[in-house]
């Protein structure tokens, strides 16, 4: 490379430079990305030389805060300069909200950052004017009890999900499922409908506090800052599954504080996964008519948990399928710590060299380097012996870690039900197929990543082991009253380096053949609210039809009155009228 390049690439990876360099800063040195920005390290005290911003007035005594740099995932949205402050206890944070009130300040929750959806903040903002509340630091504990049924855990909204499995697992307890990333907080999880990937296989049998829907399902109770209208201020109050006030906080889309939860777990049991490279997309995602054995539809319906993960370009998917194993079948390989697939979490020579022709312009490398990143998993199985693994649940079903690469992702939920998952998955494919070869052929390769498919279950309150569970209002998963017959929803995302020429456009047409596809009869869609949606030629979350319009009517479609999206706005409102959690987008989105 010239050294112009080589600067140029220095660039991309340190995180500055022109916007569009963006789109591959995650396939550096991650270590390094990480130091230098994906989980800030430094912190500017505020008689610092250094500060940028006005400092917080009157600001509560007793509470850490420091300027300190914001980044999501994909490195999408930078704020420079935003004051941060890291609570000891819950009740700090129901006075820092009281201090936003009088002060005329926003507060936005911030966990992990793990999200691509501008929830916490947007991109643009300055950062006067807002808080960052870090739950990360202190508000972590948790208490596990096994002796009621179903067993319980009960852990404050900073905590990792890897630290709670973990926590979980020493005593043989678990989640029925749960996401792929160990790095996120269980606030963040809620906030924004976590799932994982499972639906209840052929003959698997059902124990109390089981559910296949997303982790917000699993909750008992809650504890969330809000208005105190007798009060005058903001306080704690814990909310029951049963009262009709926790559900739009179950979900609540970055639109409220949680400070703790309960949640239901189950027994954990051992999971066998193995994995598939040599069945064809073809195969695996066939018409209905033409679907042989090792359709895609077959294998969840079978074994109730599967991921395909399919690079456009490369003639075979990774498929994942996961297996209940009580005991360790002699084939495979035992694990006893999450992240198997550690060939999957760095970077790698293939990609590296990708970056170099990326910022040559040489995008008409993409299908090679498809073909070459199927190589490299193909190896990476072989090399690390996790072609077949067995044991638990969270060993295999945690692989996404904080140096995977960082990519763009869209991300729609389509309700549908289980004798239709290969409709759904094949008319995606024909399509998504039919527009990249058809950008192709006008030399443009939009989607240089892979495209992920799951299943999960629907968020069904009879899953709930409490009398009168309500449903998460704004959850995805929330099941159709007048679609009964819709049980479960297949999840499909597509991914991209950022900021790769002609990637808007091609979302834009993706979004809209969906929204049209999956129109209702057979099948309907949602969006998935960390990820990307509501695209034009400006960008994702930028349409004026679907936000707030066409979000609106995804939600309230098919709900009973009173149980539609203007209800889950008006309490949200009631309970934080004075809108301290929001932001500029949640202000547009959520009115």
């Amino acid at each position: 490379m010239s050294p112009q390049q080589n600067a140029a690439k220095r660039s991309f990876l340190s995180g500055s430079g022109h916007t569009r360099r963006w789109f591959l800063q995650a396939a550096g040195s991650t270590a390094a990305l990480q130091a230098m920005g994906w989980s800030p390290t430094f912190r500017i005290g505020p008689t610092s030389d250094r500060v940028t911003l006005p400092a917080p007035p009157a600001f509560p005594s007793g509470i850490p805060f420091y300027q300190q740099l914001y980044r999501n995932w994909s490195g999408e949205t930078v704020i420079q300069d935003v004051w941060t402050a890291a609570p000891g206890t819950a009740q700090e944070v129901a006075d820092l909200a009281n201090w936003a009130l009088e002060h005329g300040w926003r507060i936005r929750p911030k966990g992990m950052g793990h999200g691509w959806s501008p929830l916490l903040l947007p991109q643009g903002e300055t950062g006067n004017g807002y808080l960052l509340v870090d739950t990360t630091r202190t508000l972590t504990a948790l208490s596990i009890c096994r002796t009621s049924t179903p067993a319980t855990v009960t852990a404050q909204t900073g905590i990792a999900l890897e630290t709670l499995l973990q926590a979980l697992g020493e005593v043989g307890l678990g989640f029925t499922t749960t996401p792929a990333v160990g790095n996120v907080t269980l606030g963040g999880l809620l906030a924004v409908n976590g799932h994982g990937a499972a639906i209840q296989a052929r003959g698997e049998a059902w124990v109390p506090g089981m559910t296949f829907g997303s982790l917000s399902n699993a909750v008992l109770s809650l504890t969330a800052v809000v208005w105190d209208s007798a009060a005058g201020r903001y306080h704690l109050r814990t909310f029951q599954r049963e009262d009709p006030g926790i559900a739009p906080l179950l979900v609540h889309v970055g639109r409220a504080f949680l400070t703790e939860a309960t949640l239901q777990v189950v027994p954990d049991r051992p999971l066998r996964c193995r994995s598939y490279v040599d069945l064809s997309a073809a195969e695996l995602f066939a018409a209905p008519a033409a679907a042989g054995a090792h359709a895609f539809q077959n294998w969840v319906l079978e074994h109730g948990r599967a991921e395909a993960i399919w690079f456009p370009f490369a003639r075979e998917p990774w498929l994942k399928v996961w297996t209940v194993a009580p005991e360790k079948p002699w084939s495979a390989r035992r694990v006893w710590e999450p992240y198997a697939y550690d060939f999957a979490n760095w970077m790698t020579p293939a990609q590296s060299d990708f970056v170099d022709q990326m910022l040559a312009g040489n995008l008409a490398c993409t299908p090679a380097f498809q073909v070459l990143e199927m190589v490299a998993v193909i190896t990476g199985l072989g090399a690390s012996g996790t072609w077949d693994i067995w044991g638990p649940s969270r060993c295999s079903t945690l692989y996404v870690k904080p140096t995977t690469l960082r990519l763009a992702e869209n991300g729609y939920a389509v309700l549908t039900q289980r004798r239709n998952i290969q409709k759904v998955v094949h008319e995606f494919y024909r399509f998504f197929r039919g527009l990249v070869a058809r950008y192709q052929a006008q030399g443009q390769y939009p989607m240089n990543g892979p495209v992920e498919i799951r299943v999960t279950g629907l968020d069904r309150p009879e899953d709930v082991e409490r009398p009168g569970a309500v449903t998460p209002q704004l959850s995805a998963l929330r099941p159709r009253p007048d679609r009964p017959e819709w049980d479960c929803a297949v999840w499909l995302d597509a991914l991209t380096f950022p900021g790769t020429p002609g990637a808007q456009a091609f979302y834009t047409e993706l979004e809209a053949w969906m929204l049209g596809n999956y129109d209702g009869e057979s099948a309907g869609v949602r969006v998935e609210w960390s990820k990307g949606w509501g695209y034009t030629a400006q960008g994702p979350w930028t349409s004026p039809e679907l936000i707030p319009g066409g979000i609106a009517r995804s939600h309230s479609l098919g709900q009973t009155a009173g149980e539609d999206w203007a209800a889950a706005m008006a309490a949200l409102a009631a309970l934080d009228p004075h809108r301290i959690f929001s932001n500029p987008f949640l202000d547009r989105l959520m009115g």
